[in-house]
């Protein structure tokens, strides 16, 4: 079974947002103080734009290869039921960073709690969606 372009999409998006995470979470967390600092945000920008540079690059490689965009009612579903699970996860993570801000100093693992969950809830929702791709739902 040949991948679509929806999925292979996925597939960039999933392994560049993991790559980020562990660049910024392993070279950040070790450093872990009460307050973000600007070193802090300058390693996320630095992720970010490197991420998005990844993303851009790949979509247009899988444009050239794929010319096949076009999404029917079963991706439309799928997309559908992984924002959903993202959005369980998202939720969830939330409530964890507000109870983190209520039980620590600063805002540095408010703060990080935070974008965790919202890393955590986009693989989620993009496992969810690559899973059922797969599966043929």
């Amino acid at each position: 079974m040949t991948m679509s372009f929806h999925e292979k999409s996925l597939w960039l998006m999933s392994v560049s947002l993991f790559g980020f995470a562990l660049f910024y979470f392993g070279t950040t967390l070790p450093t872990a103080t009460d307050d973000v600092l600007p070193r802090h945000i300058a390693k996320l920008v630095l992720a970010i734009v490197v991420m998005v540079l990844i993303q851009i690059a790949g979509h247009i490689a899988i444009a050239l290869v794929d010319r096949r965009t076009e999404t029917d009612e079963r991706d439309r579903l799928i997309g559908l039921m992984g924002t959903r699970n993202g959005a369980y996860v998202l939720a969830t993570g939330v409530f964890m960073a507000l109870c983190a801000a209520l039980v620590t100093k600063g805002n540095f693992t408010f703060t990080h709690v935070l974008l965790g969950a919202w890393v955590l809830a986009q693989l989620v929702e993009f496992g969810t969606q690559l899973l059922l791709q797969r599966r043929g739902v």
